[in-house]
């Protein structure tokens, strides 16, 4: 949770920089402000929130100005009030006003996914329930925002394509059935691979008890069905309560005894957190 990816980190700074600037560089900044013109300013959080990609997002300074220089009053997974100085910047001018949205965007949108995934996890306090994320990303971004949720206390749902196997419903579409997916995977995967399959319906569940899985998602069903499939697997499987689940609904899903609740909204919906750059 300590360090965001600093692989990921550069490549998103160096294209939303080279958005905002293309060849023509910053036409007001240059316009306004002379080349020697140097100062200081705050990065303030206008919310509360949870802080998550600080360091990361400040870099956007320093990567267009190396005399720029950053000190982060806060660190990533700090309960930050309205009004608190997150980082201090200074150095040219000219620098500090042409990267500043670029490093609010990051940071803004960051805070919002750990604020929106602390708020959650509290949600399902005592219920023993996990809270994780989703492949439901902004592309280009995955690395970023699942780091953000483990800042606000979540968990991280697979990467990516490449390293859990889930079964979904055109998979199985394709296959003819639920058996022959999960045979046909544990024969391709071995046995290090969590085989996890999404079904929906109580006789789907049985299928893919029958037919080993590691995991099963419950896609969409009801509470009475949930709480039906967890009595059903019986600690057999990990069970995932998956599909149209919102804050409002967050509690009650929990309730129902599933190991985890994976949340798209978290990464997609989540509100940004408001954060500004007060020139000093």
């Amino acid at each position: 949770m300590h360090t965001a990816p600093a692989a990921a980190v550069r490549r998103v700074l160096e294209a939303a920089l080279e958005e905002d600037v293309a060849t023509a560089g910053d036409v007001t900044t240059d316009a306004l402000v002379t080349v020697d013109a140097s100062g200081a300013a705050r990065i303030v959080a206008r919310e509360p929130g949870r802080i998550a990609g600080l360091a990361a997002s400040l870099q956007a300074f320093t990567m267009l100005d190396a005399r720029v220089t950053t000190e982060p009053e806060v660190e990533d997974g700090s309960d930050v009030p309205a009004g608190a100085t997150l980082a201090i910047v200074a150095g040219p001018l000219r620098a500090l006003l042409t990267a500043e949205r670029t490093c609010l965007n990051l940071l803004g949108h960051l805070s919002g996914i750990a604020t929106g995934t602390a708020a959650a996890v509290a949600g399902v306090a005592g219920t023993g329930a996990v809270v994780a994320d989703t492949r439901k990303t902004t592309p280009g971004l995955r690395a970023l925002e699942k780091y953000a949720v483990r800042v606000g206390g979540g968990s991280n749902h697979r990467f990516g394509l490449h390293d859990a196997v889930l079964i979904k419903d055109n998979h199985i579409a394709v296959v003819g059935s639920i058996s022959g997916a999960v045979t046909a995977a544990q024969a391709a995967v071995g046995h290090t691979v969590t085989i996890e399959v999404e079904v929906e319906n109580l006789d789907e569940l049985a299928e893919a008890l029958d037919a080993g899985a590691d995991a099963v998602l419950l896609d969409n069903m009801t509470l009475d069905d949930m709480r039906a499939a967890v009595a059903m697997a019986n600690g057999r499987v990990t069970t995932e309560a998956s599909g149209s689940v919102t804050p409002a609904r967050l509690r009650a899903v929990a309730e129902t005894g599933v190991d985890i609740v994976s949340m798209g909204w978290i990464t997609h919906s989540a509100p940004r957190l408001d954060v500004a750059m007060d020139i000093d």
